[in-house]
């Protein structure tokens, strides 16, 4: 019966897991990288349409964009930040997309 639990505790929470989407994924990436709360929604809603899981991956993985605080980092820095990934695509999608966020 405890085996039961277990295993029934076990499967829930690897299906909460899986739940997560990439926009979510993504957001959290941008607030961790120090973006506000809004932007980073904002942001993260453009980005799912306009870049492949590959950069996605690409961006979640530049070391420089982690652990700051919920806006710490302007759109403007970290327009910058990405230019180490040398992808215009992400370049362009971060651009455009943090300008259209900011500004609403």
């Amino acid at each position: 019966m405890i085996c039961q639990r277990r295993i029934a505790g076990f499967l829930l929470v690897l299906c909460l897991a899986a739940c997560t989407t990439p926009e979510t994924r993504i957001r959290n990436g941008l607030i961790s990288a120090g973006l506000s709360k809004p932007v980073s929604s904002c942001m993260a809603e453009r980005m799912i349409d306009r870049l492949s899981l590959i950069q996605i991956n690409k961006l979640n993985g530049l070391a420089k964009l982690r652990k700051q605080e919920p806006g710490d980092i302007s759109v403007n820095e970290f327009v910058k930040r990405t230019k180490a990934l040398q992808d215009p695509e992400i370049l362009a999608v971060v651009g455009s997309s943090g300008l259209i966020c900011a500004v609403k």
